[in-house]
């Protein structure tokens, strides 16, 4: 049976910005201008602008990125978009992130259908891979848990302004802390996008709230285990050393799988955080951009 949608059917399946405006600007025109200085002239930013290579040899398999608020990890999470540039242009981007405000027993949730909505355009859904996605049995559709979260969201902006605002994507955000729930995640991530022209992003802050040498050494560690594309491996130094890494789980999930995919080599592009903004380093947040790939 065919059912075919009217324009409120679609409509509701529009997933509206819910931070434009607040954790970034909320116009076309100023989004564009503080993207292009994050890229281009923002002191912890890559100091270029990023320029898709055509004929990019498309080794880039996860970037990992932050997403708090731009005027704190914008420039941060720059580097890594800048290199994915040059490594060319995937057709399909599967955001991953971390659930910080809604409760659900679902060891993860995608959005299936329609498309998300920044100031910069709407970026489509790719219905067939998100639902090949969910045979797996631990990622399920549920497109109400993802209105309220930012840490996808942060991500598609810089994505936007690269590649252009029809993008393909599917957003994942995980709830689970239960590395079991991952491993399966990553393994049906894998395999519902071997043989595509895909590009993971793992969305992720670092340690909250330390001390900002506290927060690098912890930091560190952390970072150690996602150079070594271990996600269980990641787990454990997270539990080990009780670091509040907010998006351990999706940064997990996307080494597991860049992993079956082939992943070699992963390299730290940036570290950086809040304080080097705020100028308060007693308390931070840590950021980093690292890639994957082979």
């Amino acid at each position: 049976m065919i059912i075919k949608l009217g324009i409120m059917d679609w409509l509701k399946m529009i997933r509206k910005a819910a931070y434009a405006g607040g954790w970034y600007s909320g116009t076309r025109d100023g989004l564009n201008n503080d993207l292009q200085a994050y890229f281009e002239t923002h002191k912890l930013g890559p100091k270029k602008k990023p320029i898709v290579n055509g004929n990019g040899p498309r080794k880039i398999i996860a970037v990992v990125s932050p997403h708090a608020g731009y005027v704190y990890s914008g420039a941060v999470a720059a580097n890594g978009f800048a290199v994915l540039a040059e490594d060319g242009k995937p057709d399909l981007f599967i955001i991953i992130g971390v659930n910080h405000r809604s409760y659900t027993t679902e060891p993860a949730s995608v959005q299936a259908d329609g498309a998300w909505e920044t100031p910069l355009g709407q970026a489509i859904i790719d219905s067939e891979v998100a639902k090949r996605i969910c045979l797996s049995k631990v990622i399920f559709e549920n497109s109400q848990i993802h209105k309220g979260e930012h840490s996808l969201e942060l991500q598609l902006p810089f994505l936007q302004y690269i590649y252009g605002p029809e993008i393909k994507i599917v957003p994942i955000m995980m709830s689970s802390s239960n590395f079991k729930d991952f491993l399966k995640i990553g393994e049906a991530l894998a395999d519902a996008i071997t043989g595509k022209n895909a590009v993971i992003i793992a969305s992720t802050d670092f340690t909250h709230f330390e001390h900002a040498d506290d927060a690098k050494e912890q930091d560190q560690k952390a970072i150690g285990a996602i150079k070594k594309i271990d996600g269980e491996l990641l787990f454990n130094t997270v539990k080990k050393n009780a670091i509040s890494m907010c998006g351990y789980a999706s940064t997990s999930v996307a080494l597991i799988a860049s992993k079956i995919l082939g992943a070699t080599k992963a390299e730290l592009l940036k570290y950086a955080n809040s304080g080097e903004t705020s100028g308060d380093y007693n308390s931070v947040v840590g950021y980093a951009s690292l890639i994957i790939g082979t």
